[in-house]
């Protein structure tokens, strides 16, 4: 269960659903998503019960998430027999969030949308507009590809969601904040509503390797920071993603605080005063 500020300027309870499913056909450099998926495609019907249990475990919730570390419209991961089930089984939730490439974006989201009662919002990673960085993230994609994505979702009257990652390789450390907020502009521009940088970690093997070349190292909590604070406040929603924030802080003597204030702070959406630390100046 999360929370999150709503459109209406709200803070609600959101229910986030991890769906077990095939791993995605875009192997994207950084991710580490396929360590959780499986060798082989789910049958019909296996995906609804994960959505009914989650569901029946967690009454009253207005909002829901459901990601599958991959792309929702992948047949290979979530049946289309069970993709058209699942507006039925979601249609008393106000919005419902799933996520998608954005070169699979197609007119199949609008017929989803058609069997729900609540706001349809489809989120996609943009993950940098740095013109070197993307296309060595195997991703598949170009910037071109993201804005005509977002342009259809709000042709059709769906809601575009962002993912920008802050520290990517190839990018020197210092420049780490002057391109996660020049991705997080691109993604406002291109009609984004809500837009969550994510600090990019390693583990998966790949960024790995790199960070034993010197091509990439993890950003730490004192960057994110100044990019969550740099955004706001701003269009739309921008969060951070504190999955895990501990292990991008330098100081323990300060770091549950400083974590603590960014999750206010991205509830508020409001810049909070900063924490004092008499046993470090960065993070």
């Amino acid at each position: 269960m999360e929370a999150e500020r709503t459109a209406a300027g709200t803070v609600e309870d959101v229910l986030t659903v991890f769906l077990t499913n095939r791993e995605c056909p875009y192997t994207c450099l950084m991710c580490d998503l396929w360590t959780h998926t499986l060798d082989h495609s789910v049958e019909p019907g296996q995906v609804l019960e994960q959505v009914d249990y989650a569901i029946a475990s967690t009454p009253g919730v207005r909002h829901i998430k459901l990601y599958n570390a991959g792309n929702f419209l992948d047949r290979r991961a979530i049946p289309a027999s069970d993709r058209d089930a699942l507006a039925g089984r979601l249609a008393g939730f106000d919005s419902v969030i799933i996520e998608n490439h954005p070169r699979m974006c197609s007119e199949d989201l609008r017929a989803f949308q058609d069997g729900l009662s609540g706001e349809l919002e489809v989120a996609m990673g943009l993950e940098t507009v740095h013109p070197e960085v993307l296309p060595r993230l195997n991703k598949q994609m170009t910037l071109d590809d993201f804005a005509l994505a977002a342009e259809r979702l709000q042709d059709w009257g769906i809601h575009a969601r962002a993912f920008v990652l802050l520290g990517l390789p190839w990018t020197p450390a210092g420049e780490f904040g002057k391109w996660a907020e020049r991705s997080v502009a691109f993604a406002r521009g291109a009609g984004c509503r809500v837009v969550a940088v994510i600090p990019t970690r390693a583990g998966n093997g790949a960024m790995d390797h790199l960070a034993a070349t010197g091509a990439f190292q993890e950003p730490t909590l004192r960057q994110l920071e100044d990019v969550q604070e740099a955004l706001l406040p701003g269009p739309g929603r921008t969060f951070v993603d504190l999955w895990d924030a501990e292990r991008f802080a330098s100081c323990d003597t300060c770091r549950d605080a400083r974590i603590e204030r960014m999750g206010a702070i991205n509830h508020g959406q409001t810049v909070l005063p900063t924490v004092a630390c008499l046993e470090c100046h960065a993070g």
